[in-house]
């Protein structure tokens, strides 16, 4: 197939995945929180929210449709808590975000598992209520050992760490099987692991605790591979990283120069979406690693700032990007989702809509 092709996903115009909550969805989530509602009535709320969702991305032009994972609470942590064995329970470590907020670690209990499938009813919704691409994010299984590492895996459950990444890999398998039985043929990847490591005070964490922040390079391309070992040869799938993102603010700087070589060459994806808005994501010259059979997706465009981006501004970035790869290899995104975590950057709806729609109308007047 050619990579090349404006029909195939990643498309010129792309997006994360996650977006702005509506009111009333808040306002349903806390009923129920409070016992006022069912589960019945939220999800009745939930579906009425994400069909609206749907509408406003094929009205601003966008062509790979997500639910604006208006289901979840957060973009990993339900996933990954939803396999069995990992539960979101053990204290904060690490870096924190610019507003403040800590991150969770995870802890491996038990085996890993996933008998059933998680977010396989998500994925069906999405797809019964667009005509255009579904497009179906989860977080990466990087990030199940990323954010605990070996201290929080059950050294009963788990004395060798290969057998840890073989049952996550497996569980991940059986989710992407369950999803491409379902109609599934764009998928996302969500890994923050290599643009964290970008960052040196990210890389002393990691060494502090025990790792190798270069080889985890190598661990963590190699479980996305595992993990894809036996997809389907028409699912596409993504992988997109960034620096944190919660209430407008982020964790991790740094540019990509010492993740790029072993990331493009160890991770077998049909596109990278990498967070490029900011001058704390460096320079294009990491590009030059990226496979020539390989989409990059610029994600030049502020999902955490409200001022609306100049299209010549951002045409003369693409050519930029494009002194490392061929233009035709390029695409155009925000450089994450507008709500990783329910509560969501601090932009209002309209601003969002405005943003996926200069995406759109950019990408237009560059490749046509």
């Amino acid at each position: 197939m050619s990579f090349q092709d404006p029909a195939k996903p990643p498309f010129r115009a792309d997006h994360v995945g996650s977006l702005l909550r509506p009111k009333r969805l808040h306002d349903a989530r806390e009923k129920k929180a409070n016992g006022e509602i069912t589960d019945v009535d939220l999800r009745a709320v939930e579906d009425n929210c994400i069909i609206e969702a749907i509408k406003g991305q094929e009205k601003a032009g966008i062509r790979a449709i997500t639910d604006g994972e208006f289901r979840r609470s957060a973009w990993h942590y339900d996933f990954l808590c939803s396999l069995e064995g990992i539960d979101e329970s053990a204290p904060h470590q690490g870096p924190t975000f610019q507003a403040g907020q800590s991150i969770n670690s995870l802890e491996v209990k038990s085996k890993i598992k996933n008998p059933k499938g998680v977010m396989i009813d998500h994925f069906r919704f999405l797809k019964e209520n667009t005509r255009e691409t579904p497009k179906f994010c989860i977080p990466s299984p990087s990030l199940a050992y990323h954010r605990g590492g070996i201290n929080l895996i059950d050294q009963t459950i788990y004395p060798d760490l290969e057998e840890f990444w073989e049952d996550l890999c497996a569980a991940y398998q059986d989710e992407l099987q369950l999803l491409y039985d379902e109609g599934c043929r764009y998928l996302q990847l969500d890994d923050t692991t290599f643009a964290m490591l970008c960052d040196p005070k990210v890389r002393a964490q990691m060494a502090d605790r025990g790792d190798d922040p270069v080889e985890l390079i190598r661990t963590y391309a190699r479980g996305i591979a595992k993990a894809l070992e036996q997809r389907p040869d028409d699912m596409l799938v993504s992988v997109h990283m960034c620096r944190g993102n919660y209430k407008s603010s982020w964790i991790a700087e740094g540019g990509y120069d010492v993740v790029a070589e072993d990331m493009f060459a160890g991770v077998p994806v049909d596109g990278f979406f990498m967070e490029y808005d900011t001058d704390r994501a460096g320079d294009f010259e990491p590009l030059r690693y990226a496979p020539r059979d390989t989409i990059v997706v610029l994600g030049l465009v502020s999902s955490k700032l409200a001022k609306i981006e100049q299209k010549d501004d951002l045409k003369r970035r693409v050519d930029e990007a494009a002194q490392f790869i061929p233009i035709e290899n390029l695409c155009l995104s925000p450089q994450c989702g507008f709500a990783s975590m329910a509560v969501g950057n601090l932009i209002s709806e309209d601003d969002q809509w405005r943003k996926l729609e200069l995406c759109a109308e950019t990408a237009e007047e560059i490749w046509g």
